[in-house]
């Protein structure tokens, strides 16, 4: 039973974990008895993403007088926005980073890092924000509900461009749009049936589409993976670690929800199970666990970007109307 139905059988051992395993389930590796669900959810599905398109057509954009770059996607969970904005922010100066900072235990529009300089702890900015911050030694991170005042706050710093990061839904804002999209769709339905923010083809809003496997791939390292270890992680869609993961080394798995902060003592406790003196996590989640002074492996993340599409988004960056 337990094969055939292994996410209703986790179900039975941990409910909130397994409610949130079967929906990445049923986003991205979909098995027969997850579309029974999907369909299910179809009304509410077709609902929310119907309002989604309303919401874009209707809403006024509004020019800030700098240029502003947005690099988001559609689809819930990682597609390398991270990545792409650090590859993209860091070939400007006096760029600033703006993004909502998920998970943090903060609130209010922060600023985290000023030309490089950190000016708070990843608890203040969320672990995505921080890891901005440590790999843009010449940006400044600002993290914030009110992207518009994240904006302006940025312009008072001394800005000259502003990315956006996961800015594709922010439609009161004029700028350049960047959505990045998958080479594989497994599930294309809208929240709640399948991963989709707003209808696949809302795409068709945005000024350059990269796709991964065609205009960019990910390069990803493995630094200090020499030994038995503990995969700890709190990302969305853990999966898509799996071709990346030392298999021969990988003794077991502590996986969280997106953004979650990890405890120190469920982490030994693990590791001991395991029999292990180390955990292999990613840049994202070294941040938060670094305060417990475990010996780490990382996954290192890196973009190989079509340069086409990057000498594009320079000429879109230096052209914007900014009257």
């Amino acid at each position: 039973m337990e094969e055939i139905f292994p996410d209703l059988f986790r179900s039975f051992m941990n409910p909130k974990t397994a409610i949130v395993r079967f929906f990445e389930n049923l986003y991205y590796r979909p098995r027969w008895y997850h579309w029974i669900v999907a369909v299910v959810l179809m009304p509410l599905s077709v609902l929310y993403a119907f309002v989604m398109m309303i919401r874009r057509t209707i809403a006024r954009r509004r020019n800030f007088g700098i240029p502003i770059v947005s690099v988001g996607n559609l689809l819930v969970g990682g597609s390398g926005k991270t990545p792409m904005t650090i590859a993209l922010a860091g070939r400007f100066d006096k760029a600033a980073v703006v993004l909502r900072g998920y998970g943090r235990k903060s609130g209010g529009t922060i600023v985290v890092s000023e030309w490089g300089r950190i000016e708070t702890d990843v608890e203040t900015s969320g672990d995505e924000a921080m890891l901005l911050a440590r790999s843009l030694s010449r940006a400044t991170v600002i993290v914030s509900e009110d992207r518009a005042k994240a904006i302006e706050k940025a312009k008072e710093m001394g800005a000259e461009v502003v990315f956006l990061d996961d800015g594709f839904g922010k439609v009161s804002i004029e700028k350049f749009e960047i959505l990045l999209y998958p080479s594989e769709i497994p599930n294309p339905l809208p929240l709640p049936s399948g991963p989709f923010r707003e209808f696949w083809f809302e795409k068709r809003h945005a000024d350059l589409v990269l796709t991964e496997g065609e205009d960019f791939r990910r390069i990803v390292t493995c630094e200090g993976c020499d030994v038995p270890v503990l995969l700890v992680t709190a990302i969305a869609n853990p999966r898509r670690l799996d071709p990346f993961l030392p298999s021969n080394l990988v003794k077991g798995r502590l996986v969280l929800p997106d953004h979650a902060w990890f405890d120190g003592k469920e982490i030994e406790e693990a590791m001991k199970r395991y029999g292990v003196e180390k955990i292999l996590t990613t840049e994202k989640d070294a941040v938060k666990l670094e305060r417990y002074g475990f010996d780490m492996a990382l996954l290192k993340l890196e973009l190989d970007i079509d340069g086409r599409c990057i000498e594009r988004i320079e000429r879109a960056v230096f052209s914007v109307d900014v009257d």
